[in-house]
């Protein structure tokens, strides 16, 4: 009966450490998208830094204005579609229609990922129950190096061809639609938000992928290291 314990206790473990990893990967990646979605002084810097005030003709408060009513419709529940004094279409609404399902999705995920990676680390700490260290790495740095390969592999393919990812991206995550091709005449919104603000968040994601990642790796090795100076120092004794 102990042995069947044992093994139900160890096959608990297991699959709660296969969990928590899985969690920190998941809030790694959703906090990173989140960044130039929900730190808004991101785009407004751009505003002069793109010269959109020049290329357009519109000063910085109508096209700040336009952004952030777009935005707040994209990530705020309810509300009707708005960019501010901009022009925009039904399709163009529609497309930022879908645009708020996927950025609810990566907020929700945030969110859930966060409340179990939290849940699970206190569990831990008071041995409740135990996060497993395979091949005597923490669960997260597993987490990290899935993580991390990520916006290498995006990189690479942005490099060969920006565009081209940019539009499997759309592809992928807005199946069998195409009012994503903005009409610049129609939905003015585009003329404020050109190719080159997406590859720059794209690029800050990539970023904070990367240090948060690499962050982890490193502390997992240097714990992995006090572990083992620790573990001598008891032989010794």
């Amino acid at each position: 009966m102990k042995n069947a314990q044992v093994k139900q206790f160890k096959a608990l473990n297991i699959a709660l450490t296969a969990l928590f990893a899985a969690a920190v990967t998941v809030l790694i990646i959703t906090f990173c998208i989140g960044l130039p979605i929900y730190c808004r002084f991101f785009y407004y810097i751009q505003i002069k830094t793109l010269g959109l005030e020049q290329k357009t003709g519109w000063d910085y408060a109508t096209i700040k204005r336009a952004y952030d009513e777009v935005l707040n419709f994209c990530t705020l529940p309810g509300g009707q579609f708005s960019a501010g004094a901009l022009r925009f279409s039904e399709e163009g609404a529609a497309h930022f229609a879908d645009c708020k399902v996927l950025f609810s999705l990566d907020f929700w995920l945030m969110l859930s990922s966060a409340i179990v990676t939290v849940a699970l680390a206190v569990l831990n700490k008071l041995k409740i129950i135990t996060i497993l260290k395979p091949l005597g790495h923490r669960a997260y740095f597993y987490s990290a190096i899935v993580a991390v390969a990520l916006p290498l592999i995006i990189g690479v393919l942005c490099a060969i061809d920006f565009d081209k990812a940019f539009e499997v991206f759309h592809t992928i995550f807005f199946p069998g639609k195409t009012n994503w091709v903005f009409d610049w005449r129609y939905d003015e919104i585009i003329l404020v938000m050109p190719e080159q603000f997406f590859m720059n968040c794209a690029i800050i994601i990539g970023v904070f992928l990367v240090a948060i990642s690499a962050g982890l790796i490193v502390a997992d090795v240097i714990l992995c290291r006090r572990d083992k100076n620790r573990s001598m120092e008891g032989r010794e004794e």
